[in-house]
């Protein structure tokens, strides 16, 4: 029997900073369920692994799902590979994100974007993931009763500085097109139960107060 061949998958720079990841990532969300049901621990394990044996090293979660049990489950698949020199961290592009305080069912409850909320989430998703670092920290929804200059600005606080290697807040239309042109998006999109608040938080329709000042 011939043997399988196997698919490399490329790296691309993601945004401007030298920030390097795999072409394609794997979304975490579904191993603790959203729009699914959880699955096992043991198959998540499998999976993650089966992800980066193929070439996949950019894995993306948020604070927001399960709540928090997805970081969780994440930092433990991490730590358990890393044990046996099978994943090493410095190989993993990590991503994680804030934003969503709480969501009931399909229906967006509470958003936030202030520093304090930021620095609070942070610090918390460093412990539940149980690393040293984040390599991409970014916006899950937009509070759009806060200046987006605070919630950026947030990044500059100091324990922050040490503790996240990227932050991009969005995608330009070049870059969209990019994605677009690798993998159609009708390819990948799915049906979600998403109501008229969700979206209005979202990067496409949300707007923010003005910053009267931009020097910090």
């Amino acid at each position: 029997m011939a043997e399988k061949q196997r698919i490399t998958v490329p790296r691309v720079k993601l945004g401007t900073q030298g920030f390097e990841v795999s072409k394609l990532g794997f979304g975490c969300m579904g191993l603790t369920g959203i729009y699914n049901d959880p699955v096992p621990e043991e198959f998540g394990i499998s999976i993650i692994k089966h992800a980066f044996d193929q070439g996949i090293t950019f894995f993306d979660t948020s604070d927001v799902y399960g709540p928090h049990t997805n970081e969780l489950l994440v930092g433990k698949i991490l730590n358990i590979f890393q044990a046996l020199k099978q994943l090493p961290r410095e190989k993993v592009q990590l991503a994680t994100k804030f934003g969503v305080v709480k969501i009931n069912g399909s229906q967006l409850q509470t958003i936030c974007g202030t520093p304090e909320y930021v620095r609070s989430c942070c610090e918390a998703s460093l412990k539940r993931l149980d690393v040293e670092y984040i390599d991409l920290y970014y916006q899950h929804r937009i509070d759009t009763t806060v200046p987006i200059e605070d919630t950026v600005r947030t990044t500059k606080i100091s324990n922050l500085d040490n503790n996240i290697g990227s932050l991009r807040m969005k995608l330009t239309d070049e870059e969209l097109e990019e994605i677009s042109a690798a993998i159609p998006i009708n390819e990948v999109a799915g049906g979600r139960l998403i109501n008229e608040s969700f979206i209005r938080a979202s990067w496409k329709f949300a707007n923010t107060p003005a910053k009267e000042s931009l020097t910090y």
